[in-house]
């Protein structure tokens, strides 16, 4: 089982976003058979083998394991991965377009450079999975509290010029060898406890 999954294919994605499903990948943690999810969740053991086909012909769950009871086989079936993240990709048509809205102070340009960013890691996931290798990337989440408005304009404007001044340090555009990388820095007010 993956640790994340990042989910493309449109219908992928709106199986994902279907509760009944939601419920069985969450269930599916551990591997188990329709018979066994039908007991647990109350649910007729058609229906749940009905949803866990339409499911594993999408790559949301596989097949662990085969037991023969009696006459019977049971299938055991598991969740390909422990978390799924829908990319903007599944809905390509409808994503935002960074280039078309920049504006520093923009919340709808932060959204759409978060998507591209969900955009772009999914599909260097899914590559990097495909050929067995790995790419590099860095983070940083840090909580920060402002005294003012013009503390939190002052930071950003430091941290702009600090960002700035580390690119013309080391961007090379020269370099043969060297690969393209993207820098996203957002901030964000932080959502209060409670709070939808």
């Amino acid at each position: 089982m993956l640790d994340l999954e990042v989910i493309e294919d449109p219908r992928a994605a709106a199986a994902a976003l279907d509760p009944m499903r939601q419920r069985l990948l969450l269930e599916l943690h551990e591997p188990a058979s329709a018979s066994m999810l039908a007991n647990r969740l109350e649910i007729p053991r058609q229906k749940i083998t009905y949803h866990l086909n339409q499911m594993a012909g999408l790559g949301l769950v596989t097949e662990v394991e085969l037991r023969r009871k009696g006459i019977m086989t049971e299938r055991l079936m598991q969740a390909t991965a422990a978390s799924y993240m829908i990319s903007p990709t599944s809905i390509a048509a409808l994503s935002p377009a960074p280039e078309s809205m920049k504006s520093e102070f923009s919340a709808t340009w932060l959204l759409a450079l978060a998507a591209r960013t969900m955009r772009e890691v999914g599909s260097l996931i899914l590559g990097a999975r495909k050929t067995g290798r790995t790419f590099g990337t860095f983070s940083i989440d840090a909580d920060l509290v402002f005294a003012n408005a013009h503390e939190r304009a002052a930071f950003s404007r430091d941290l702009g010029l600090a960002v700035a001044e580390l690119g013309a340090k080391y961007h090379d555009k020269n370099a043969v060898s060297g690969r393209a990388h993207r820098l996203v820095v957002a901030m964000h007010p932080t959502l209060k406890e409670g709070t939808p």
